[in-house]
This record gives structure tokens, sequence and C-alpha cells, in this order.
């Protein structure tokens, strides 16, 4: 095998004898070094080292692509400590700390590292999947260094953008670049439902949950993914805005334990060009709503199916993704105005922001006996489909909320619609109930995962 190495190259600058270091005397001087601007933020830019306890299967089965998910639930399982490392901004003196969700989620310990060495030990406020977040509380007795958070709305691309955090646990390290990018939506985090700053400003491992600032030294974004292919920065990296971490923050201090979402009760797609002929469109914009619940907030406004949404609180709206980020930074119990396309004509109306609703009522169940013993069930209803992400389309039937005992070897996952149990119809959770007490050797569950249909059989 041939190795390649790289080959630095020096380049040396022979300096006039009178040159003199001068201390900077004008704002348009002080511009010309990051120096002033990393000193002054980067002490709240914190390193963060989680352990979490997983239980890992000893399966011999175990990381085979064939057989583990066929086998799984097979042989005995035993916990294991798992470290991850990260970055952190604090944003109040008082000890607020966001992160990343992937760096600190479902950690049993963790410890937060300031640039001047000094430890603490900290606690999940709030930690939310989807949206890659979490708020952490350390306790000082003295004031702590921290970040103002700045209107990410306002950012504009082309702006200088620093990137600082713990980059492959080496200490902490400053990159800079510009904003790259806006809007940007689908990227690899939580549930590809993200909405993201774009920067070319380096981000490597370790990087997540650190701080993404301007030129004024203000938190624009929290740094939380990358496109590459190799690992490393290609100069494409992410960062969740400023304006979604505020909401993030006054919700954790509220005593939120998870991130209450406002619920549109819509389902749409980007406008593309097809679309836009179609709808008699000049240029491609905005999001049509393909389907909507009977209780959306959109529907009580007067929206319906067919109408495209153009704009939200007047900011422009293209993909599901920003109608989604729109309405998370906007506080439950108010209005958004909602700028939309309907039959020709633009109208504007204000869309009350309300959480999922929880009816009809979901009516939990756990199967106690019989065949279907250890599974647990619910009505579907919008907070139901809230919580489990379930598409639009899906509002009424039974949903698997946990699967325990021998059904789990079965292939059932959290998330499946039943729709039949041995040839009877499942519309309610008391008709799962009832086909438990069935007393037949030959079992066949059907149902839908992802839109798409699925059956089981097994025998007893």
């Amino acid at each position: 095998m041939r190795l390649f190495l790289p080959v630095l190259v020096s380049l040396a600058f022979v300096l006039p004898v009178s040159a003199q270091v001068k201390v900077p005397e004008s704002q348009a001087e002080i511009s010309l070094s990051f120096a002033p601007l990393v000193k002054e933020a980067a002490p709240a830019v914190v390193n963060i080292f989680a352990n979490r306890v997983v239980q890992q299967s000893e399966s011999p089965f175990r990381g085979n692509p064939m057989f583990e998910e066929l086998f799984r639930g097979f042989g005995a399982t035993r916990p294991r400590v798992q470290n991850s490392l990260g970055s952190g901004v604090i944003l109040s003196d008082d000890g607020i700390v966001v992160s990343n969700y992937h760096v600190v989620g479902m950690a049993t310990e963790i410890r937060v590292v300031l640039t001047d060495r000094r430890e603490f030990e900290a606690e999940i406020l709030l930690a939310d999947q989807d949206s890659d977040l979490a708020i952490l509380k350390i306790n000082s007795d003295t004031p702590l260094p921290h970040l103002d958070l700045r209107d990410s709305d306002d950012v504009e691309v082309g702006e200088l953008a620093l990137a600082i955090g713990n980059p492959f646990g080496i200490g902490q390290t400053v990159t800079s670049g510009i904003v790259s990018g806006l809007a940007r939506s689908g990227m690899a985090t939580g549930n590809a439902r993200g909405y993201f700053l774009q920067t070319d400003a380096a981000i490597n491992p370790g990087n997540s949950g650190g701080a993404l600032i301007d030129a004024k030294g203000q938190l624009i974004g929290v740094n939380t993914s990358i496109l590459t292919r190799s690992g490393g920065s290609n100069g494409v990296g992410f960062a969740i805005p400023a304006n979604l971490v505020a909401r993030y923050v006054e919700q954790a201090r509220a005593g939120n334990e998870t991130f209450t979402q406002a619920w549109a009760g819509i389902y749409g797609q980007a406008v593309d060009y097809s679309l836009a002929e179609g709808f008699g469109l000049s240029v491609p914009e905005g999001v049509v709503i393909t389907s909507m619940h009977a209780a959306s907030p959109f529907a009580t406004a007067g929206l319906e199916a067919g109408d495209i949404v153009l704009s939200v609180d007047g900011q422009p709206v293209n993909t599901p993704a920003e109608m989604l980020f729109r309405m998370s930074v906007r506080p439950v119990g108010g209005m958004i105005e909602v700028e939309y396309l309907s039959d020709g004509e633009i109208q504007t109306v204000d869309v009350g922001l309300i959480v999922a609703p929880d009816t009809p009522d979901r009516d939990t169940r756990t199967i106690r006996g019989g065949t279907l013993a250890g599974l647990t069930v619910a009505n579907i209803n919008p907070a139901v489909q809230s919580e489990l992400k379930l598409p639009t389309s899906v509002s009424e039937g039974v949903v698997v909320l946990n699967i325990d005992g021998p059904l789990a070897r079965v292939g059932l996952r959290v998330g499946d619609v039943l729709s039949a149990i041995n040839g009877d119809v499942v519309e309610t959770t008391k008709d799962v109930d009832e086909a438990s007490e069935a007393r037949s050797r030959n079992w066949r569950i059907d149902g839908v995962r992802g839109g798409q249909r699925f059956s089981y059989r097994f025998r007893i």
C-alpha cells in the first residue's frame, strides 16, 4: 500500500526593521482581528462530559445485519456505561446552559467544565430529541460568563460567524467563516424536521452544542450537525437558530420538562415548479396544504386543503419545516399572522396557536392476559398523533405504545397502527382487549407502519 504524506509549505515574509506591534486604536483596526471578540465570548462556551448507562445485548447475533433484527431480544443484556463529549453555551449568569440532546440526552451524569477549569455537576431541565436541544442548569456561588441571544431572523447570508467548541476533545477551539445559508431544513438531526442556519465555519465532532456567534459576540445559533462523507468538516455545518433556543429556555424556566409544541393539524408539501404551474404561480413558493384535521386551528381560521401558505408573521415559508419553526418560536396561546393563496387570491388571517387536543379519549390499555399480554395500545387522537409523530392522515384507529413479553419477538414496533387481528377489524383499544381473549393457535396481526401495510403471522 502506498502512503501519501501531506507536504507542509512554509511562507516567510520579511518585515521592515521599523515595523512595530501597535495597539488597535479604532473599531476598524479592531475588526481586523477576532481576538478581542473571542476573549469576551469564549468563557461562556463550556465543555460537557456525559455518561449514560445502556443495556447491551449479549446475543451472538448482535451486529449481524441479517439476523440481528430477526432475533431481537434474544439473549441476556448487561449494563454498559456510554460516554459522550460535546460543548455547551452559558446563557445567563445564574447558570442556564444550552447544548444538544445527542450530547446529554438520557445521561445519568453530566459534568460542565469552564475555560477556567472549574467543574460543575449539571441537571437537565428540559430536553427534546426532535429539535436536538437540551437546557441544563449549573449552580455557582458567583455570576457566570454568558452570551446574549440575538434575533436570528435578522441574520443575513454573508455575515461573519465564529464557531466555538471542543472538537475531538482537544480543547476549546475557534473557527471562522460566514453564514452561508438560511432556512435549511430536513438535515441530519432529530426526526429531520429541523430548521437551521448554515455556516462554512469548521464544525467537527465535539463541536456539537457549541456557539455560533456574530461579529458582536451575540449567539445566533447552537452548532448541531454537518454534512460530511469523511466524518470531518467539509465547510457545510448547521446551527439551531437562537430564536428557537430562546423559546426552549423560556419553557425550561417555567418548569416544563418537555417542550410544548404548537399544533398545526395540517399536512403539506413544498410547492415545486410543476405545482406552481398548476396553481398559476409565477415562481414556486409556499407550502400547499394537502390534508387537514377537522380540529386544526388553520381550519378554524378558514383555510382549506389546497390552499397555499405563503408566509407566517411576515416571514416566507417554503417547506413544512419552516412553518413548524415559525410556529415554534411563538408562545402557545398566542396568534400568528398567516398569508395564504386561495382560489387565486392572496388573503391574510390570524391563526391561534394551540396544543394538540387530547380528545376523543385515548383510552390507553395494557393487555394483561391472553396471547397479546404486554401490549400497550391507545386510540389515536391529535395529542397521540403529535406525541408519536404520526402522519396527519392517520387521525383515527389504534396505535402501539409499548410491547413487553413474548409479543416483542413477533416484530411489532411502537407507532404501528393496528387495523385487524385474526381478520377482525380493530377500531378501538377495546377491540384489542377482546381479541386477546380468543382461543386460537394461529394468529395474524395486520396494520400500517410508515404508510406501508404489514402483516405478521405467528403460532403459539
